[in-house]
């Protein structure tokens, strides 16, 4: 019966596989916790948390399938989220004065900007110069988590800009219940056109079409799931004093059981969203997409059949840098200040997730959504262990752990299909 299940949905048993241990993870947090782990305001948190490392992760997986590796986002994502805070706090007030509305839009254009040119040379040593990603980016490694360090002397620099911290989530930083419902509702529209969608190409090329029961399974399921979520970060409360500034600010007079205003999807998530969207359609839908699985699967041969390899190598590590930057924009916004310790060992992070997610070591083979539910797993465990109370040392050694098993069912998986 399973069986049959899997191949009227066409449901990947590796993702079902990851889903499963993400609650498995889940349901012990929270027995050990003492029902601490499952809670709107620990989910919520969770969310955000998985955000910089999702965004990096969907690039990761391009920079893995074509049989490469960058060990320097973390430290590339401390040195522009350094740049990025220096031209906000110190150099941008002497020409617009302070809080100005051109400061957050700046500034985050800058540091995009710096992320695809640290990415593009990072990419031209590796694409054209032939020295192997590994060298290349363990030096980047050092030389951006210096830079970050030398940029201020090692000095932190906040606070930053008002609209700039929205970026971060907290009580503003949020789209509010109403919001979020009609986001989930759109989510829930486009989850059924694209299954329509799928369906009608389907039928045009005379492929064979999944049973129309597995179809409503699946639109119902995804539906069911994306307002479960929005149910649960509704239920997440604004903090008293967050409450009492908005109530004096609009003059709303607040009742004897309290104001309830709900934090909703936070702004972080929405981007982590958007950004897995549109590289997952990069990734399946495009040119560069089949070029980057092509090579992944045999560089000999897609450099035969005409493909720029070293153009599309070049293109991804400048991908990937500017998703170091969109995440370190939305770390130093969440912390409301530019640290040079920020990124530390975000790398392993993001390759863990992308290896978890399914992505393989041997290249050719990796999802977006794979990786983006890696990413939440391995944050799952990094907010358990501290929710348990958990030394940083022996989380580091969980995740190194995780990291080397995901690498084995790696082998172990592309032996059996083999």
């Amino acid at each position: 019966m399973l069986n049959r299940f899997l191949k009227a949905t066409e449901l990947d048993t590796r993702m079902l596989g990851m889903i499963g241990a993400l609650l498995l993870i889940w349901i012990a947090f929270d027995v050990l916790s003492g029902g601490l782990f499952l809670t709107p305001r620990n989910l919520w948190n969770l969310s955000v948390q998985s955000s910089s490392v999702a965004i990096m992760a969907t690039g990761m997986v391009l920079v893995i399938v074509t049989r490469n590796i960058d060990l320097s986002i973390g430290s590339m994502l401390g040195f522009i989220g350094m740049v990025i805070g220096v031209i906000q706090a110190d150099l941008l007030p002497m020409l617009f004065g302070f809080d100005s509305p051109a400061t957050w839009i700046i500034t985050l254009v800058g540091g995009l900007v710096l992320g695809v040119v640290l990415g593009a040379f990072q990419g031209f040593l590796i694409a054209y110069l032939g020295i192997p990603a590994f060298i290349v980016t363990l030096g980047g490694l050092l030389v951006w988590r210096g830079g970050a360090w030398w940029v201020t002397s090692g000095q932190t620099i906040a606070p930053l800009d008002s609209r700039f911290r929205l970026m971060g989530g907290g009580p503003e930083g949020s789209i509010g219940a109403a919001w979020s419902w009609a986001v989930g509702l759109a989510a829930c529209v486009a989850v059924v056109l694209l299954l329509v969608n799928g369906r009608l190409r389907r039928k045009k090329f005379h492929f064979a079409l999944r049973p129309v029961a597995a179809e409503i399974f699946l639109g119902s399921a995804a539906c069911a799931l994306i307002l479960a979520s929005v149910a649960v970060v509704n239920a997440y409360p604004w903090p008293i004093g967050s409450v009492r500034r908005y109530a004096e600010a609009n003059r709303i007079e607040i009742p004897d059981g309290g104001l309830f205003i709900a934090h909703g999807i936070a702004i972080p998530v929405l981007i982590a969203i958007g950004v897995g969207v549109v590289m997952t359609f990069l990734a399946l839908r495009t040119r560069f997409g089949r070029y980057v699985y092509a090579i992944g699967g045999n560089p000999e041969a897609a450099e035969l059949a005409g493909v720029n390899t070293r153009w599309v190598i070049m293109k991804i590590f400048m991908l990937m840098g500017l998703l170091a930057a969109v995440s370190g924009a939305i770390s130093i916004a969440r912390l409301d200040a530019a640290t040079n310790s920020e990124g530390t060992l975000a790398e392993l992070l993001v390759i863990a997730a992308a290896v978890i997610g399914g992505t393989s070591l041997a290249g050719g083979v990796g999802t977006v959504a794979g990786a983006m539910l890696g990413a939440v797993l391995m944050q799952s465990l990094q907010s358990g262990m501290v929710l348990l109370g958990v030394d940083t040392p022996l989380q580091n050694i969980v995740v190194g752990v995780v990291l080397v098993l995901a690498a084995w069912l790696d082998v172990v998986y592309r032996r059996r299909v083999q």
